[in-house]
C-alpha cells in the first residue's frame, strides 16, 4: 500500500506512533541522560543518553521508511552525518571523490581532515562525475550531490551508481536539495544517503539535524558505532521538533517545489536575469536526468543577475524575500553564493523558495527586480 500513498500521507503516517488505547497520539519529547538498570546486562533495554532515546527511534523510523531504507541514524547536523559516514568509509589509505561543485564543507573536511589522515581526495565535478571521468576508476567512496547545491546540475545516480558497483566503490548521496519525497536514491542503487534535515525535512529555520540512512546494516552499524563513541549525537528535544514537523514536510515541500517551478519560469523570461537553473524547467539542460529520477524537483531556483549590487538590491526592494544561508524553510530565501567561496559569478543567487501564496511571491519578486 505505502506505493500507492501520496507524500503528505507519507509523512504523516510515517511520524505516527502506535495505536495504544490510553497513548498519545502524538509522541512526546523525552529529556532523558540515564536509565535505571536492570540486573540482566544482556537486556537490550536503554541505559544511557548517549547511546539511545526513544525520540531519536521514532525519527530515525521515520526517515528510513521515507527514504526506502532499512533503517537510518540521526545525527547533531547534516555535516556531523556526513563526516561520520566518512571517517567509517575513508580510512587511510583509501581514495574519496567529493564534490567540486557541491557545498563547500564537505570539501573542506575532506581537505583538512581526511586527507590528513592519509585518505587521498579528488574532487569532481557534477558533469565529470556524470561523465565517468577516468579518476572514478580508482575511487573506493564516492560522494554525489543531486542535484547540487548551488548550481542545480543533476548526477545520474543510477549510472553512477552501476559504475560505483562495477568497481568495487561505496557510493554516499547528499539527498538534502530533493529530500526524499523528491528521489530515493537507495532504489536508484546508493548504498547510502546522507542529508541535513535541517532543511527541507524540518522547514521552520530552528533546528539542525542530519541523517544517515541504508540498507547495509553491517555499514549502518559501524556508523552507529562511530556515533557513540564521537558523540555527535542529536538533542532529544530536536528530535522530537524534527519528528513534529515532518508530518507537514508533504505538504510544506509540495507548495515549495510549485512556487519553484512558477518562480522558474516567470525568471526565465525576465530581462534583468541573465540565466535560470531549475531542474523541473523542461528548458533545463539537467531536466531529462532529473525527470527520470526524480518524483519532484526541490525547492531551490538558482538565477544569476548582473553583479552582486543587483542580489543586495533584489532583497532590499523586496518585501517578502529574507537574506539567509540555509534553504527549505517556510520563508523564502536569498543567499548569494559567492560570498562563502563557491565557483559563481558575484550575481548567482540561490533562490529557497517558502510556503507563501505563488501569486504574491511572483509580484513581489518582479517588482523588486525592477
Amino acid at each position: 500500500m505505502d506505493g500507492l500513498l501520496g507524500d503528505s500521507t507519507r509523512s504523516v503516517k510515517a511520524t505516527a506512533s502506535q495505536r495504544v488505547p490510553g497513548q498519545p497520539v502524538a509522541p512526546p519529547p523525552v529529556p532523558v541522560a540515564a536509565y535505571h538498570l536492570s540486573d540482566d546486562e544482556s537486556d537490550g533495554l536503554d541505559f544511557y543518553g548517549r547511546n539511545s532515546n526513544p525520540a531519536w527511534r521514532q525519527l530515525e523510523s521515520a526517515l528510513a521508511e521515507l527514504e526506502g531504507a532499512i533503517s537510518a541514524l540521526t545525527f547533531s547536523s547534516g555535516m556531523a552525518a556526513i563526516s561520520s559516514a566518512l571517517r567509517v568509509l575513508a580510512t587511510p589509505g583509501t581514495t574519496l571523490v567529493v564534490p567540486a561543485d557541491g557545498y563547500y564543507q564537505v570539501r573542506r573536511y575532506a581537505a583538512e581532515h581526511l586527507a590528513a589522515r592519509g585518505v587521498t581526495v579528488i574532487e569532481a565535478s557534477a558533469a565529470e562525475i556524470c561523465g565517468a571521468a577516468e579518476h572514478l576508476s580508482h575511487a573506493d567512496v564516492v560522494v554525489a550531490e543531486s542535484p547540487v547545491n548551488p548550481t542545480l546540475d543533476v548526477v545520474d545516480l543510477h549510472r553512477l551508481s552501476t559504475i560505483c558497483r562495477s568497481r568495487g566503490a561505496t557510493l554516499v548521496v547528499d539527498n538534502t536539495a530533493a529530500t526524499p519525497l523528491g528521489q530515493q536514491p537507495l532504489s536508484l542503487g546508493a548504498d547510502l544517503v546522507v542529508a541535513s534535515a535541517t532543511k527541507g525535512l524540518s522547514g521552520h529555520s530552528d533546528l539542525l539535524a542530519g541523517y544517515v540512512a541504508g540498507c547495509h546494516r553491517e555499514l549502518m552499524a559501524a556508523i552507529e558505532r562511530e556515533r557513540v563513541l564521537a558523540g555527535a549525537i542529536l538533542g532529544h528535544f530536536e528530535a522530537w521538533l524534527a519528528l513534529r514537523s515532518l508530518g507537514t514536510a508533504g505538504l510544506r515541500f509540495e507548495r515549495q517545489c510549485g512556487n519553484a517551478l512558477a518562480l522558474a519560469m516567470t525568471l526565465d523570461a525576465h530581462p534583468a536575469v541573465r540565466a535560470v537553473r531549475y531542474p523541473g524547467l523542461p528548458t533545463d539542460r539537467a531536466h531529462p536526468v532529473a525527470r527520470d529520477q526524480m518524483r519532484r524537483f526541490g525547492g531551490l531556483v538558482a538565477i544569476e543577475l548582473a553583479d552582486a549590487a543587483a542580489v543586495h538590491d533584489l532583497v532590499n526592494r523586496s518585501q517578502l524575500l529574507v537574506a539567509a544561508t540555509s534553504f527549505g524553510g517556510i520563508h523564502t530565501s536569498v543567499d548569494r553564493r559567492a560570498r562563502w567561496g563557491d565557483a559563481v559569478s558575484p550575481g548567482f543567487a540561490r533562490i529557497s523558495l517558502g510556503i507563501e501564496d505563488a501569486d504574491d511571491l511572483l509580484a513581489d519578486i518582479t517588482g523588486a527586480l525592477g
